[in-house]
């Protein structure tokens, strides 16, 4: 079974293309997670493929510095750079059968400090505090 679950922040804002003959969007973004702790912590920087409509919602939900969950699969491959040497990659490839990206922090909340008070549509505000 090849299936992975991260959990880190954005490096960057994600690079979204679109694929010249489908026009498939095509998201490719760094994610930095934490391992271990004290003397021992380090941070993996992880490469993260996501397409679709996916990779949309990603471009569209964050920015540098946004936490994010991504759950998908490893996928290696290679290719040969300008110089003719043979470069090789591990990506995580976002599955595409079901939604799987979360987004932990939201780019509005990046840049405002919190949460931006929107009713979405189809949802009516609610004026009553909740006792719970």
């Amino acid at each position: 079974m090849n299936k992975t679950f991260i959990i880190g922040r954005l490096t960057k804002d994600p690079d979204v293309r679109y694929a010249a003959s489908t026009q498939t969007a095509i998201a490719k973004f760094t994610v930095a997670v934490d391992d271990g702790f004290g003397d021992k912590k380090r941070t993996n920087f992880i490469p993260v493929v996501a397409f679709g409509k996916t990779a949309e919602s990603c471009e569209k939900f964050t920015a540098k510095g946004c936490r994010i969950a991504v759950e998908g699969k490893i996928q290696t491959g290679s290719y040969e750079d300008k110089d003719g040497h043979k470069v090789y990659t591990t990506d995580i490839v976002v599955e595409r059968h079901y939604f799987c990206v979360e987004y932990i922090d939201f780019a509005n909340q990046q840049t405002t400090g919190k949460i931006q008070d929107e009713v979405p549509d189809g949802f009516a505000a609610i004026d009553e505090i909740v006792p719970f």
